[in-house]
């Protein structure tokens, strides 16, 4: 009997130990061992989750270190739990996926000031001046404007082959939301689809929602309804891929190849690998090194990439094209945002002070244009883009979200 009872004893220390609700010293990480983990707003049905999940289990088996996944937390007070329960759990590191956890995680990071709390695609580290809290993107534009130049070749071939007239050449698109993210996204698609094919247009429909299947099909359906040849998205589920090959359109997904469930229409697909990041935190913390307040990877980190290209649906040559403008891209010789290639309102952007610090306002802070170029995501400023100029050539149908 006492030995049960010391052994009962014994288990609640070293629970009182992990599970302290406090906050403070739960995160510390003295000896060098890193328990990390992940929050996500969906599961693996969401595509932009998925490459997360996997991008995770990569990192975290490659470098033997424990980790928690906690899948479908909303953008909401369950983040902060969720941080927390993790924070109690003995993890010295969290990291969270979706725009929305972003205030959450930060409440969070006040409380447990010994853990590292990193967060994908958000815009206040720079601000906050936390040293536990950190940003992180990647060049992303720069693998959609790559993705665009496939769009742009299928379009080209599809007027040489007398399926649509130059005036005809019209891509659709399926947005989440109007947040500069999904803005400098679309933009970029487009300008990569424009170097290519000048006659091209867009029309952009926005879905309130980063996953929602049923609304990203009838999003895509109302684009092809309305003339479009082409679609593409910055939505995670597989309504939009579905849609086209259905309709036989082509389709230009994100975060993932689509193809096994559009074998037909499925050109290609940028993503963000992740991979680069989660293990340079991981290291940071084994080694007790600073994580970057503000980080952003690029095509030369191996965090900007492109899936194989579809076997059917891709036109002739699209492989050595993208590759020779993704050289551009590497060498400086070619700029996504370069403002000689699009207008506003008919006019060459010379100035523009964007909206760095996010402020309640929404007002601009920081001049962006450097050298006839939008400088996205610069080093100095954040990693988030803050690309939102209405540019023309591109129609919006809806603004409400």
């Amino acid at each position: 009997m006492k030995k049960i009872l010391s052994i009962v004893l014994a288990c609640l220390m070293v629970f009182g130990m992990v599970a302290c609700t406090t906050g403070g010293n739960t995160g510390s990480n003295s000896n060098g061992k890193v328990k990390i983990g992940f929050i996500f707003l969906h599961d693996e049905n969401s595509t932009y989750d998925l490459n997360f999940i996997n991008a995770a289990k990569e990192a975290c088996e490659k470098l033997g270190v424990e980790y928690v996944l906690k899948t479908n937390i909303p953008e909401g007070q369950e983040c902060y739990e969720a941080a927390c329960e993790l924070a109690d759990a003995g993890c010295n590191v969290v990291f969270a996926d979706s725009f929305g956890h972003e205030d959450y995680l930060i409440e969070a990071a006040k409380e447990y000031k010994n853990v590292e709390f990193c967060h994908a695609t958000g815009t206040k580290a720079h601000t906050e001046n936390l040293p536990n809290y950190h940003n992180a993107f990647a060049s992303i534009y720069e693998g959609r404007y790559l993705a665009g130049i496939a769009a742009g070749m299928k379009l080209n071939e599809m007027i040489a082959n007398g399926e649509i007239t130059e005036d005809q050449a019209k891509i659709g698109y399926i947005g989440a939301y109007t947040y500069a993210e999904v803005i400098s996204g679309y933009t970029s698609f487009f300008l990569g689809a424009r170097s290519e094919c000048p006659s091209a247009t867009m029309e952009v429909t926005f879905t309130g929602s980063w996953y929602d299947e049923t609304a990203e099909k009838e999003g895509a359906m109302k684009l092809i309804n309305n003339g479009c040849v082409l679609i593409s998205q910055h939505a995670d589920s597989m309504g939009a891929p579905t849609a086209c090959e259905n309709a036989g359109v082509p389709d230009v997904s994100y975060n993932g190849s689509t193809e096994s469930v559009a074998p037909n229409t499925f050109i290609v697909s940028s993503r963000i690998n992740w991979v680069p990041y989660f293990e340079l935190i991981i290291k940071a913390a084994q080694n007790g090194e600073k994580i970057p307040t503000d980080y952003s990877g690029t095509i030369q980190t191996g965090s900007v990439v492109l899936t194989e290209l579809g076997k059917i649906a891709p036109a002739e040559g699209t492989q050595a094209r993208m590759d020779e403008v993704k050289a551009e891209l590497l060498a400086g010789t070619r700029k996504v945002f370069d403002t000689t290639t699009f207008t506003v309102n008919g006019e060459t952007v010379t100035s523009y002070m964007a909206d760095v610090d996010t402020d309640a306002e929404y007002q601009g802070d920081h001049e962006v244009i450097t050298n006839s170029a939008f400088n996205e995501s610069a080093e100095g400023f954040r990693s988030a883009p803050y690309f939102d100029l209405r540019i023309d050539g591109i129609t919006l149908l809806d603004e409400s979200y």
